[in-house]
C-alpha cells in the first residue's frame, strides 16, 4: 500500500477551480491573442487558487504556465499558494495511452509546460474510454511518482459516465486499498441531470473518494439559449435531437419570465453543488470575488464546501462569474457577519438568499420542461469507439516535437462557440 498523502485533498483544495480548457482551438480561434496573463492574474487577485488544465487541451498548459511565470505572479502569488491541476492518457479525441511509460513522460511533459517542479492534483483523463485494468496501471505509477520522486501530491480520475467512475474508484480501494483523493465528473450536476447528487456522491463517499468536483455546469453547452455549440468540430454534441427540443422549450420558458437558460443554469449549480456536494467538498480558502480580499473558509461558515469548476476567455466574463460566486458565498451561514466586516452592503446576506429563492423557482419551471429528460445521460465513449493509440513509442518525446504548441506553428481553425459561456461573450450578473 502507497503511503497516503498527510493532508487530504479536503483540508487544502480551493472550491472554485478556474478550468483553462478555454485556452485552446477548441473554444477560441488562436488562444495566443487572448489576454491569458492579464486573466490569469485577476483570477488571482479575486482569489482563484487553483488552475485545472490538461495536456489534451491543446496549448493549455504552455499558456498557463507562460502567465503563472510572470514577475508580477512570482511577487505576489508564490508557488505554494495555489494548486495546479493537469491530466494524463489523453492524447487525442481518439486516442489513450495509460501505460507506465507514458505516464512518467506525459508528467515530465507538463511539470516543463507549467514551469513548476511539481503538480498538485493529476487525474486519468476521461477514463471510460480505455479498460479498468490500464487505469489501474496509470494510478499505481502516478502513485508511485508521488511516493518515490515527490513530484505529484494528490492523484485521482476524471470522466463522464458515473457508473464507470465509481466502479473504478471502488476497485482501486479494493486492490490498492488507498482510496483516489479526487474524482472530478463533468455535465453530472446541472438543472437536466442531478444524477452526480442523488446517487454518485454516496457510491463515490463508499469507495473512500475525498473530493468530487462538478465540471460543466451547462452540459457541455446544452443548456444555452441558443443551443449547443457549432463550431470547428462541427455539431459534435452528444445529446439527442429530442433533448435539444426539450431545451429549446426550457428556454423559451425562461425568456417569458424575462430570464437566460444560461443564466440561471450556471447559478444554479454553482450554488447548488455548494451545498449538496459538501460531504465531497473541500475547507480550501474560497476565492472572495472582491480584487486583493483574501477570505477564509472559516470566514464564510468553516464547513467543506462543494467544488465546482468555471471555466472563461475574457476579464468581464471572469468578472461577472466572480460576482455571482461572490453572491452565492453571500448566502452561506454568517454572510451577513462577512459582508459586515468586508465593509460590504449589510444586506447581501438577504439579497443573496432572495435569488437563490428566485432562480429555484426559475428551476422547477425549467426542470417541468425538460420532463423525461431529467437525468438523462449521452453514450459514452460512442459504441464504435476504437482506441487508435499511436504504435510507436511516445516516450522518447521532446521539446522540439511539441513545437506545434508555439504560436508560430500551430493550427488556426475556426472558431468554435464557448460551450459553458453565453453567446455574446458575457455571463449576465445574477
Amino acid at each position: 500500500m502507497a503511503q497516503q498523502t498527510k493532508v487530504p485533498l479536503s483540508s487544502v483544495l480551493p472550491p472554485l477551480i478556474f478550468g483553462t480548457a478555454t485556452f485552446n482551438y477548441q473554444y477560441n480561434k488562436d488562444p495566443y491573442e487572448l489576454d491569458t496573463v492579464g486573466l490569469v492574474q485577476k483570477a488571482l487577485e479575486f482569489g482563484v487558487r487553483a488552475f485545472d488544465t490538461s495536456p489534451y487541451y491543446g496549448p493549455s498548459e504552455e499558456i498557463l504556465g507562460a502567465a503563472l511565470e510572470t514577475d508580477f505572479v512570482r511577487r505576489n502569488f508564490p508557488r505554494n499558494e495555489y494548486f495546479l491541476c493537469t491530466k494524463v492518457g489523453r492524447i487525442a479525441g481518439d486516442e489513450f495511452d495509460y501505460s507506465a511509460e507514458w505516464v512518467r513522460q506525459s508528467i515530465e511533459n507538463s511539470r516543463r509546460r507549467l514551469k513548476t517542479e511539481y503538480l498538485d492534483l493529476v487525474y486519468c483523463h476521461d477514463v471510460e474510454f480505455v479498460s479498468e485494468e490500464e487505469a489501474l496501471e496509470a494510478i499505481r505509477e502516478l502513485r508511485r511518482i508521488r511516493d518515490e520522486e515527490g513530484t505529484i501530491k494528490y492523484i485521482g480520475i476524471s470522466g463522464y459516465p458515473l457508473p464507470v467512475l465509481c466502479s473504478i474508484a471502488h476497485r482501486v480501494l479494493r486492490e490498492t486499498g488507498e482510496p483516489l483523493d479526487a474524482v472530478m465528473s463533468y455535465a453530472n450536476f446541472t438543472m437536466q441531470n442531478n444524477l452526480l447528487a442523488s446517487t454518485g456522491v454516496k457510491e463515490l463517499k463508499a469507495a473512500g473518494v475525498d473530493v468530487v468536483p462538478n465540471a460543466s455546469p451547462l452540459g457541455m453547452g446544452l443548456l444555452r439559449r441558443e443551443g449547443v455549440p457549432v463550431g470547428s468540430m462541427g455539431n459534435w454534441h452528444p445529446s439527442s435531437n429530442e433533448l435539444r427540443t426539450a431545451v429549446k422549450r426550457a428556454s423559451d420558458f425562461c425568456d417569458r419570465h424575462d430570464e437566460k437558460l444560461e443564466v440561471v443554469a450556471i447559478r444554479y449549480a454553482l450554488e447548488e453543488w455548494i451545498r449538496l456536494g459538501s460531504s465531497v467538498g473541500s475547507r480550501g480558502d474560497p476565492a472572495s470575488g472582491v480584487p486583493w480580499q483574501r477570505e477564509s473558509n472559516e470566514q464564510v461558515g468553516g464547513t467543506r464546501l462543494g467544488v465546482s469548476v468555471m471555466g472563461v476567455s475574457k476579464a468581464s466574463e471572469l468578472e461577472k462569474t466572480m460576482q455571482v460566486w461572490r453572491s452565492i458565498l453571500d448566502g452561506l451561514e454568517n454572510g451577513e457577519e462577512t459582508a459586515r466586516k468586508a465593509g460590504r452592503w449589510k444586506r447581501d446576506h438577504e439579497w443573496s438568499l432572495n435569488r437563490q429563492r428566485a432562480v429555484q423557482l426559475m428551476a422547477d419551471g425549467i426542470q417541468e420542461h425538460l420532463d423525461a429528460y431529467l437525468d438523462y445521460v449521452w453514450e459514452s465513449p460512442p459504441k464504435d469507439f476504437v482506441n487508435k493509440k499511436a504504435k510507436e513509442s511516445r516516450t522518447q518525446l521532446t521539446p522540439v516535437e511539441d513545437a506545434w504548441l508555439t504560436p508560430a506553428a500551430s493550427p488556426r481553425p475556426e472558431e468554435a462557440d464557448m460551450p459553458d459561456l453565453v453567446a455574446d461573450g458575457s455571463l449576465p450578473i445574477r
